[in-house]
């Protein structure tokens, strides 16, 4: 069995980072033999769909559970899809979540445990922010927390998902997108407006 869990710093001694797809580092661990794999998240610093990014790349990877601290709509339903158990509310130090872990002291999300956007901060929700500023967030030249440009092309899937779970992916994906459109559209009349 493989777990990932979000994490601050590449090693065991990390502390779990409370956000899924914006977490610095995931931990990829063995809990039988405590083994490990540190992965720098890519993803950390995308301008939008940082979730679903990062829950194909874990799925890709062949974990089967993710222990983090929060998991939104988008990162959730990747998962869930690729049979990847998503367990949140989890903190403090990574070894001892995983110790809580195998001692059966976690039970499995059954639903996203935060909004779209959480990691992003800025205007878009509650969030801690990206990267290390906790709460500067992203996209600060908009003033609303939502970048320039969202860069996202819809990924291959990992390949242990079905043609219809894919589809129910992109959808998310189409969907999310719409979102950020209509935003930056009401952020344009907004500003427009003030001029």
């Amino acid at each position: 069995m493989k777990i990932a869990v979000s994490a601050t710093a590449p090693g065991l001694d990390a502390e779990v980072d409370p956000r899924f797809g914006r977490c610095q580092y995931f931990i990829i661990v063995d809990p039988q033999s405590m083994e490990f794999e540190a992965l720098d998240n890519s993803n950390a610093m995308a301008a939008g769909g940082a979730g679903i990014s990062t829950a194909q790349m874990i799925a890709g990877k062949g974990a089967e559970v993710v222990l983090t601290g929060n998991c939104g709509p988008n990162a959730y339903q990747t998962l869930s899809a690729a049979g990847v158990q998503v367990i949140t509310g989890v903190s403090g130090g990574i070894k001892d979540a995983i110790e809580a872990f195998k001692a059966g002291k976690f039970q499995s999300s059954s639903q996203p445990s935060v909004g779209n956007h959480y990691g992003m901060g800025g205007g878009m929700g509650p969030g801690m922010g990206m990267g290390r500023g906790m709460g500067r967030g992203m996209g600060r030249g908009m003033g609303r927390g939502m970048g320039m440009g969202s860069g996202i092309m819809p990924q291959a899937a990992p390949p242990a998902i079905s043609p219809e779970q894919e589809i129910e992916m992109l959808k998310s994906q189409a969907q999310m997108l719409g979102q950020q459109l209509n935003e930056i559209q009401r952020r344009l009349e907004e500003l427009e407006k003030g001029s």
